[in-house]
């Protein structure tokens, strides 16, 4: 029986190019999961968007000399561009700036001032004394008065995992120019989090499937819940819909509060894009639905508390109780699928220090499998993992071109060459059968640690079925059963069903040399569906825009075996993988080299 599944992605930000630190947490994982679970047969809405509100962007498009808005075009488009190249299937990747998302974002907001869990109190906000504008939280540093640790932002200390206020900080600086900013008395919206401290207590203490790491983290900060600011004063966001505030110029919701509000705006925007503008309910108000989070670590904190403590809040579910808002009773989180950082040299990528690695650079050197292989079978799923330049090479050619390549090459090459399609098994024998177990015991294995997000360990599997089918072909060694034709062909319709087999196991990772292997297999039509670019118009009255989508009932994978067609014709095979010079491992590319002690 096939599930409703929502895969609800990270939003990444508008204020620059992403990395391959970025996609490594929110990015390939969510389109891995995505992948399989649309293969078994669930009916999966990906969903996403650009994030581009607050300061930061601000402080960009200042940078850039350009407008908040321009900027956040800009960087849509370049985004959009490097996520379509790295084959993400989204439903809808979207944007924060659209009136679909302000209605959306306005709505939630309104039912949780009704339902008491939004307060308004006048805070000391930190103000920039060469500007004049407001600091976010996050853009003010200093040291935690909790456990003194020396580079704790202004809403979160990332040594102890405290929440904290930019006031508190001690020898606060701007992140920005590093002046000493200014506190001034000013009246915001608050998120009252400690109205949610039981509720959310209840709700964590079901999750018992989550990542250690994610849920102790969690259950950590549910200890200490602080009333949170949900509004600033820009002019830059989503304008509050109330009496004395909507048309204040300089009082907005913050980017904080009506960025996570964008898997719920992105999944309305999708079903009103559809022939049913209801259709998002079945995702979100159904609750036999899953809901999977895909982030990286430094977002825990808003999915796993701030996200499900105002999903409660508009259900009226809080500690205050309530009533539903107009979207409904909508379903909390399944699972927060939270990744460790992706570092450099033991440093966290920082586009500000320096180092990075770029998605549109390193797609357009190497395309996109070689990056999404390393990312499943490397990358920090569990831990920080650090990516060296000779890491990759060795992944690539050993494992992608000699075990994966060469077994999809040699196979279809030795068949074409004696048969010129795929021949018939007339010969079987014990080892035959052996592979073939191996290879359909696979779906098993790896499909239960794919839906279960063991990503690592799934592609594991998977080569470890690669592998099995090299050494059978060694120890068979149909290239020396010339005068034995019906075993040869035996051995190659072994070595080619598990060929397939594999193919289809390494899908969900590898879908851009799925297709190939498919077509060098005989096979015809889309096995792999990719997603698309397409020009849309505002759903109100704002511009028009770009979104990535993709139409992905058309594909022909499945989570199966299937018996490989006898007969069908094939044509003399190209490299899948091309083998990277050993050389990279050591200098790195030009646009990103190794720097030496």
């Amino acid at each position: 029986m096939s599930s409703r599944v929502l895969t609800a992605v990270a939003w990444p930000y508008a204020n620059g190019p992403r990395h391959i630190g970025h996609v490594s947490g929110f990015g390939v994982p969510s389109d891995v999961f995505s992948r399989y679970r649309r293969m078994v047969g669930d009916q999966v809405l990906m969903v996403s968007g650009t994030d581009e509100h607050g300061t930061p962007i601000q402080v960009q498009a200042d940078a850039e000399g350009l407008t908040p808005r321009q900027l956040a075009d800009k960087y849509n488009e370049v985004i959009t561009r490097d996520l379509q190249g790295l084959g993400l299937s989204y439903d809808l990747f979207t944007r924060t700036t659209t009136s679909n998302h302000y209605e959306v974002v306005q709505n939630l907001f309104l039912a949780l001032h009704k339902n008491g869990y939004v307060v308004s109190k006048t805070a000391m906000g930190a103000i920039s004394p060469s500007t004049g504008r407001t600091l976010p939280d996050r853009y003010v540093e200093g040291t935690c008065p909790i456990c003194g640790y020396d580079g704790a932002r202004g809403d979160q200390c990332d040594n102890c995992g405290n929440q904290l206020d930019p006031a508190d900080l001690i020898n606060p600086r701007s992140k920005i120019n590093g002046e000493v900013p200014q506190f001034v008395e000013t009246e915001h919206f608050f998120l009252d989090l400690p109205a949610f401290a039981e509720s959310l207590g209840q709700w964590l203490s079901t999750r018992t499937d989550w990542r250690p790491n994610v849920l102790k983290f969690s259950a950590n900060l549910v200890e200490d819940l602080k009333p949170r600011a949900i509004t600033r004063d820009l002019d830059w966001g989503v304008p509050i819909p109330l009496d004395g505030w909507r048309d204040q110029p300089m009082k907005r919701l913050y980017v904080w509060f009506d960025a996570v509000i964008g898997y719920l705006s992105a999944s309305v925007e999708w079903a009103r894009r559809s022939p049913d503008p209801d259709a998002w309910k079945q995702w979100w108000t159904d609750p036999s639905a899953e809901g999977y989070y895909f982030m990286g670590k430094d977002n825990i904190v808003f999915h796993s508390v701030i996200w499900p403590a105002l999903l409660l809040g508009q259900n009226g579910a809080g500690d205050r109780g309530g009533e539903p808002g107009v979207f409904g009773t909508l379903n909390l989180p399944s699972e927060i699928v939270s990744s460790e950082y992706l570092t450099m040299s033991g440093s966290k990528f920082s586009t500000s220090r320096g180092r990075v690695i770029y998605v549109g650079d390193f797609l357009r050197e190497f395309g996109p499998d070689a990056l999404r292989y390393f990312i499943a079978v490397a990358g920090p799923e569990n831990q920080d993992t650090d990516f060296t330049w000779d890491e990759f090479v060795r992944r690539t050619n050993f494992e992608l071109a000699n075990e994966w390549g060469n077994l999809v090459n040699r196979s279809i090459s030795m068949a074409h060459k004696n048969v010129g399609a795929i021949p018939k098994p007339l010969a079987p024998e014990a080892a035959d059968a052996e592979l073939l177990a191996v290879s359909r015991a696979g779906f098993d294995t790896v499909g239960g640690l794919l839906a279960r997000n063991r990503f690592k360990q799934a592609a594991g599997e998977a080569m470890r079925v690669v592998t099995a089918a090299n050494r059978y072909l060694s120890d068979q060694e149909p290239w020396k059963r010339k005068d034995d034709p019906e075993r040869r062909d035996t051995i190659l319709h072994t070595a080619l069903q598990v060929v397939q087999d594999a193919n289809t196991l390494l899908t969900p990772f590898l879908p851009h040399a799925a297709q190939q292997v498919h077509e060098a297999l005989g096979g015809t039509g889309v096995w792999a569906a990719q997603p698309e670019i397409r020009d849309v118009d505002d759903l109100g009255d704002g511009p028009g825009y770009k979104v990535l989508t993709g139409d992905y009932a058309t594909e022909s994978a499945r989570w199966e075996s299937t018996p490989i067609e006898t007969g069908r014709p094939l044509a003399k095979p190209t490299p899948i993988f091309a083998k990277l010079d050993p050389e990279l491992g050591e200098t790195g590319p030009s646009w990103a080299p190794i720097e030496r002690p």
